[in-house]
């Protein structure tokens, strides 16, 4: 399994009790749609290794104690600390305005007249507010990710139409015409 078909679930983040589990904190909004899985690929010196799981229990609201079939004491202690990842094929599509981040990466950003407001080169969840890094005529521009705002998502012609307020764009062009 390559990485590239894969998205980032969690982080196996410690041992739990004394039988060899594991808990995994999962990295998602919908922890429910992760109870009854089998198994999960533990990414170990830059390879994705399946490890099978025997059974599983909720932890807390994001994390799973989790017993891998044939574990051994080295096993568990090859996983901790790593990231896990399942397989693109396994989401679930979403429809309408919801979007997974991964599908979105060279969609247009577009504004409710259709004017261009960049093409989305990554998405940033690592702060309290999640945002669009897009490319506008070469310059970077930032654009919040807010529901609300959000008019329409297009997955066959490749666009999120969005209600963005007033000079949001232009702050970045301008900003950076006075760099140059």
């Amino acid at each position: 399994m390559r990485k590239e078909d894969c998205y980032l679930l969690g982080k196996i983040t410690r041992r739990h009790g004394l039988a060899g589990n594991v808990i995994l904190k999962l990295d998602t909004d919908q922890p429910e749609l992760y109870n009854k899985l089998e198994s999960i690929f533990v990414e170990i010196n830059g390879l994705l290794v399946p490890f099978f799981i025997a059974k599983s229990s909720w932890s807390k609201n994001d994390a799973l104690n989790i017993a891998f079939k044939n574990s051994t004491e080295a096993l568990v202690d090859q996983s901790l600390g790593k990231d896990v990842y399942l397989p693109l094929a396994s989401l679930p599509k979403l429809s309408g305005k919801q979007f997974y981040y991964h599908e979105i990466i060279g969609f247009d950003i577009l504004d409710e007249n259709n004017k261009e407001c960049g093409v989305i080169r990554s998405v940033n969840d690592q702060t309290a507010q999640n945002y669009f890094v897009t490319n506008l005529d070469g310059k970077e521009v930032v654009i919040p990710i807010i529901k609300d705002w959000i008019l329409e998502v297009n997955r066959e012609e490749r666009f999120i139409k969005m209600q963005l307020p007033e000079g949001l764009i232009d702050v970045f062009l301008v900003s950076s015409k006075k760099d140059e």
